[in-house]
């Protein structure tokens, strides 16, 4: 799939100047840019999901309750 983007000139040389920094080319720069961008989303919708668990029922467990926990079953 092509995807056009549309840029003005300022914005067009800051990212191509990045991209040349990091070695990437512009199009790949993009590519891991947005996906990041989507992760970055995901990730905070699933914080606010176990945050909102928590709330409901804030108990934790230690690290040895958990392994204990695993063990026995």
């Amino acid at each position: 799939m092509t995807i056009s983007l549309r840029l003005n000139n300022s914005d067009s040389e800051i990212i191509k100047a990045y991209a040349e920094m990091k070695g990437l080319s512009i199009s790949e720069f993009v590519r891991r840019a947005v996906l990041e961008r989507i992760e970055d989303e995901f990730d905070l919708k699933a914080y606010e999901s176990a945050l909102s668990e928590y709330k409901k029922n804030p108990v934790t467990y230690s690290l040895d309750e958990v392994i204990k926990e695993i063990n026995d079953t």
